[in-house]
């Protein structure tokens, strides 16, 4: 079950909610640390980069592996991306498959691995995964965007993180996802104070001009089934877009076809235009979704060459 994202995980204090959650808080992490403790970490006959996060969902890990496979094959190497499978990530498996076909979804990450290695593929990027301890990682990078950043900075289920800031200890790369310059400075200071070795580095997303151009004038009804909808919609305003309803769904949604019939009805009172993400479209490809628009976006990462030249370093 899908369950939407509570507002109180990233307010700036800890609210009544959490604070009642605390002991089962507690409970969870228990129950974390003696399970990776428990669990014997395999080395693969393969380099092994894993691209993850400590706040759940909605910091950019799919774009970015997808950006890391297009690094490694002009460098001229046969990677393969790796997934767990999810039933409920059918999104993510089709929007990674039209861009990159080297993909390998498996039920555990373990079985991926040895898959890849059956199939020549001599380098494994992992969607996802830091928190899985079966395995060994040459290359860890987590993923944060600078508006969300840690939320209310409690970990599951009384905030939004996985495990505390403190885990940046053991990673080599963090990419921070900014479409504004807002605490992009205090973020890296903050990331750099935990772990002095860690290598800082911006992205943003990117759209193409002639993309942007033949929605202009226009108005819309946008909606979205992501980590974090919001960023979606401050997207579409940085760019320009007259956003006269905004309509936020969990992520990985699962739309009915009678929520298809009922948006675009609402869109044809209103005398608007439909847009949604990449991700969410592949969702919707199986429903009459002519009148839907989506906006295909790319990562952009700023400082892109000593990007290539630091994942290079840790795969030799």
């Amino acid at each position: 079950m899908l369950i939407k994202k509570p507002n109180f995980w990233d307010e700036d204090r800890l609210s009544f909610f959490s604070a009642i959650l605390i002991p089962l808080t507690i409970v969870l992490k228990i129950a974390v640390f003696f399970k990776q403790k428990l669990t014997r970490e395999i080395k693969y006959n393969l380099p092994v980069i894993c691209v993850g996060n400590i706040y759940i969902g909605g910091t950019g890990k799919t774009p970015l592996c997808i950006e890391i496979t297009k690094i490694l094959k002009e460098i001229g190497k046969n990677p393969v991306i790796i997934k767990k499978f999810y039933k409920e990530h059918e999104d993510e498996h089709l929007l990674t498959k039209h861009k990159i076909r080297e993909m390998i979804v498996e039920k555990t990450r373990k079985k991926a691995l040895v898959k890849a290695i059956e199939n020549n593929y001599d380098l494994a990027v992992l969607d996802d995964g830091l928190q899985d301890a079966s395995f060994y990682k040459d290359l860890k990078i987590s993923c944060f965007t600078n508006t969300q950043w840690l939320g209310n900075n409690m970990t599951l289920p009384s905030g939004p993180l996985r495990e505390t800031l403190s885990a940046v200890k053991k990673h080599h790369i963090a990419v921070i996802n900014c479409q504004t310059d807002k605490n992009r400075k205090n973020i890296k200071e903050e990331l750099l104070k935990i772990n002095n070795n860690i290598d800082v580095y911006f992205s943003r997303y990117e759209v193409d001009k002639k993309n942007i151009d033949k929605f202009k004038n226009k108005k819309f009804l946008a909606f979205a089934g992501i980590g974090n909808p919001e960023n979606f919609f401050n997207l579409l305003s940085s760019l320009s877009f007259l956003i006269e309803k905004k309509i936020p769904y969990p992520d990985h949604y699962k739309y009915s076809q009678d929520e298809i019939k009922k948006l675009i009805s609402i869109a044809e009172m209103n005398n608007l235009e439909i847009i949604t993400t990449e991700k969410d479209y592949y969702r919707l490809k199986k429903f009459d979704i002519k009148k839907i628009n989506f906006l295909p976006v790319n990562l952009l990462i700023e400082n892109k060459e000593n990007f290539t030249k630091n994942i290079i370093k840790f795969i030799k």
